[in-house]
């Protein structure tokens, strides 16, 4: 059973960091797209982040160049590194896992930037 838990939410000021980490269970992350989304309120959710499967990095363009995605094959373990957080990115932030057709999720975290 394949099984995804995120942590490091919080709330911060615009301008400082937080770091996200997803655990993952039931599958081999190194084989497997996986990614980093966000739902605000009353929006849809979205991409935030990507590694394909063959290891290239996409973002979102919001995010670009102030978020970085990486993944450590050994601990199994994916992680988000927000720096020059800005209050548009206050969301519930989801890992995912994609095997075969079908995708997997993490239960959110929440991250709230205030001015």
């Amino acid at each position: 059973q394949v099984q995804l838990v995120e942590s490091g939410g919080g709330w911060v000021q615009a301008g400082e960091s937080l770091r996200l980490s997803c655990a993952v269970s039931g599958v081999a992350i190194s084989v497997v797209p996986v990614g980093w989304y966000r739902q605000a309120p009353g929006k849809e959710r979205e991409l935030v982040a990507a590694i394909d499967l063959r290891d290239a990095r996409n973002y979102a363009r919001s995010v670009k160049g102030r978020f970085t995605i990486s993944r450590d094959n050994a601990k199994n373990t994916m992680a988000l590194q927000m720096n020059s957080l800005k209050p548009d990115d206050t969301a519930a932030y989801y890992c995912n896992v994609v095997l075969g057709s079908k995708g997997f999720w993490g239960q959110g975290t929440q991250v709230t930037v205030s001015l």
